[in-house]
């Protein structure tokens, strides 16, 4: 957990302490797979591309020698799926737009049942984000707002996370995009999300 607060705080550097900590502790179980998956997000956001890959190669590697889990939804249990999702959120940030489309796509996918029930909320409302920054990044910009006001409407989220997230979008926008008024108008939505309003 205290990887996980570090890293919704901003603070990547304490992320790779914790996580490196927390990996020595259990090096061999689901959570082991859960912080180098935490580590390679902070290492993202700390430009570093190889580092990336090795934490992500490390958590691919325990996730393969560990039998397929019982409980998904319990927290600490990581599963391929899971694992897809964090390697979506490394690839946006680095700016892997195909990789990032392809592992967001296929959370989108693994998150939705065959009736079209969304199953996995939270799973899904950032893959809309990192979709937006993939179309932000491409000149879309109609379907970057349009996909980041739909992970921004869902009722289960954790709000740490999505605002993370989307703050990304928001930065995006921000950038290629810097007088739009859509991009005001996402940033202010963002705002009243972090403010616990309803978007």
């Amino acid at each position: 957990m205290r990887a996980w607060y570090a890293l919704t705080a901003g603070d990547s550097r304490g992320v790779v302490a914790a996580a490196e900590a927390g990996e020595a502790a259990a090096p061999c179980h689901s959570v082991a797979v859960q912080l180098a998956a935490q580590r390679a997000k902070a290492w993202a956001r700390m430009g570093d591309r190889r580092q990336v890959e090795l934490a992500l190669d490390q958590g691919r590697r325990i996730l393969g020698g560990l039998p397929y889990p019982e409980n998904l939804d319990h927290h600490f249990v990581v599963d391929p799926a899971k694992f897809d999702f964090y390697a979506m959120d490394c690839y946006r940030i680095v700016g892997e737009n195909g990789l990032a489309e392809v592992y967001a796509d296929e959370v989108v996918r693994s998150s939705t049942d065959s009736s079209g029930i969304v199953r996995k909320p939270m799973r899904v409302a950032e893959a809309q984000i990192t979709l937006g920054v993939v179309a932000a990044r491409a000149g879309d910009l109609d379907r970057a707002v349009d996909l980041g006001r739909q992970a921004l409407s869902g009722n289960r989220r954790s709000l740490p996370s999505l605002a993370m997230v989307a703050t990304d979008l928001s930065s995006v926008l921000t950038k290629h995009y810097p007088d739009a008024q859509e991009t005001q108008d996402f940033a202010d939505e963002l705002r009243a999300v972090k403010a616990g309003r309803t978007a």
